[in-house]
């Protein structure tokens, strides 16, 4: 009895071992920098003309404080994770659909756990995307985050008016190029609805992370593009990237809290 006593707990120590090797595996090239985590990146499909899963978002199951944002494997749809919560929107017809479950995967994902936040007030000042990049940053550094390295935000409240998308694959098989991502993006319009708001702020992951360029930024304007920010709605099943908004009166700006 004592030898198969023995046994059984090797034997539950290796099954454990290994479902631990496992779950690493999964997220192997994954890049922890200042207060986020990242994998995969938007200028890699570029080079090899697919959009390849390089993250299961099970392997992120279970995470308390879990936020997360990028886009779906196979340019199928948009990944948002609001406090653990999976908000998966893909297009269908003339539609969208939304999924809550972990079974996807992205061709490249950012994210960050974190349970503690600060709010800061938005003025009226703060209208649009650029205003709120600015913000973004300014109060990050009054707040004490190191504004050199990426790190998360959220934003909640009603603004006037999102412009937002959902990927949806428009290449007709052919390898990706730049012209026919931007081409793969079903576009759409949510006002004044209540929504919480996720960001990750950072002035050097355009191309991994970050969008190059916004629609809300003028090429040759001189502005950099210095966030990536998704919208999860109070009152429908809208959720996707955000490409411009106007905020409204009384929103609020949530920072990592030290």
């Amino acid at each position: 009895m004592k030898k198969r006593s023995i046994l059984k707990v090797l034997t539950t120590i290796l099954i454990l071992g290994m479902s631990f090797a496992v779950a690493y595996a999964a997220i192997v090239g994954s890049i922890k920098e200042g207060l986020v985590e990242y994998v995969g990146a938007q200028k890699d499909i570029f080079v090899s003309g697919k959009a390849l899963s390089v993250v299961s978002l099970e392997d992120l199951a279970g995470r308390k404080g879990l936020y997360a944002m990028g886009p779906i494997d196979g340019l199928d749809g948009e990944i948002t994770i609001y406090d653990s919560k999976p908000y998966i929107t893909k297009v269908r017809g003339k539609d969208f659909v939304m999924d809550n479950t972990f079974k996807h995967g992205a061709f490249f994902l950012v994210w960050t756990e974190q349970m503690k936040w600060q709010d800061v007030p938005v003025p009226s000042s703060v209208k649009g995307y650029i205003d709120l990049q600015q913000f973004v940053k300014a109060q990050a550094k009054r707040a004490g985050i190191d504004v050199t390295k990426p790190f998360p935000f959220l934003l909640a409240g009603t603004p006037v008016e999102i412009k937002w998308h959902i990927n949806v694959d428009r290449t007709g098989g052919k390898p990706i190029t730049k012209s026919l991502f931007m081409k793969s993006k079903e576009p759409f319009v949510t006002k004044n609805e209540p929504v919480d708001i996720i960001g990750f702020y950072s002035d050097h992951h355009a191309g991994v992370f970050l969008n190059q360029f916004s629609p809300a930024i003028k090429e040759g304007s001189g502005i950099r593009n210095e966030i990536h920010i998704h919208l999860v709605s109070h009152v429908s099943k809208a959720a996707g990237h955000i490409d411009d908004l106007t905020l409204g009166e009384g929103m609020i700006l949530k920072l990592p809290q030290p």
